[in-house]
């Protein structure tokens, strides 16, 4: 399976947009913020199916990486936030490897971008307040999950998520259902972020910024 990305110089891609990916489309304070954002409201405006969905890379305590697929719930200067088990897969990883590196697979529009950096937990006051936010069934079904855990069956992961969630009166109850202790989110620092957008015969632009002690710098790369 084979696809052609692109339509050459001077004619637009997948993405619409003729002009070839250049370091002065950076911009801004740190410089990746301002073409990330733009790129992210672009994949909403093009309806592609959760655009804030990116691919999270960790590594266990023997170097042994692991991928799965989260979302992003916040994009500012400081990083990229997610939220996840603390007792998860990925949660033991970060306890043991405080790093990550995330993809945003926009393939729809040829183009993808990808952040490497330290990842630290976010404060419980952050947590809290997008807790407050999510649907109350989010609420339920997080409480009544043990991340990453075995369990016997399916039938098994209902009846549990059931009993928990008749503690807080169901989805339909007004009690509040506090954030389990197991639960938070986490701050991805990015020191390393890369913009791809798709050109003909494979002869994609890559742009990447990396952060040293001297601030951000930018380097075209070879696809």
């Amino acid at each position: 399976m084979r696809v052609g990305y692109g339509s050459g110089e001077g004619a637009a891609g997948a993405d619409g947009v003729s002009a070839n990916l250049d370091e002065s489309w950076l911009t801004g304070d740190p410089p990746w913020l301002g073409l990330f954002g733009r790129w992210l409201r672009e994949g909403v405006a093009a309806a592609i199916p959760e655009p804030n969905a990116m691919v999270i890379a960790t590594v266990d305590a023997q170097g042994c990486p692991s991928t799965r697929t989260v979302l992003c719930k916040s994009v500012d200067a400081n990083g990229l936030v997610f939220f996840t088990g603390h007792d998860s897969d990925k949660g033991r990883d970060l306890s043991a490897n405080p790093c990550a590196s995330v993809t945003f697979p926009w393939i729809a529009l040829e183009r993808q971008v990808h952040f490497r950096g330290l990842v630290e937990r976010v404060s419980r006051e952050v947590t809290q307040e997008y807790w407050a936010s999510r649907p109350r069934g989010s609420q339920l079904g997080s409480a009544g999950s043990f991340q990453s855990q075995p369990i016997g069956s399916r039938d098994e992961l209902e009846d549990q998520a059931r009993r928990i969630a008749a503690q807080f009166g169901g989805v339909d109850g007004t009690e509040a259902v506090p954030v389990p202790d197991r639960w938070g989110g986490y701050l991805l620092r990015p020191r390393r972020v890369e913009f791809w957008q798709g050109r003909a015969d494979r002869l994609h632009n890559r742009v990447r910024l990396t952060l040293d002690d001297g601030g951000w710098h930018t380097v075209r790369l070879q696809p």
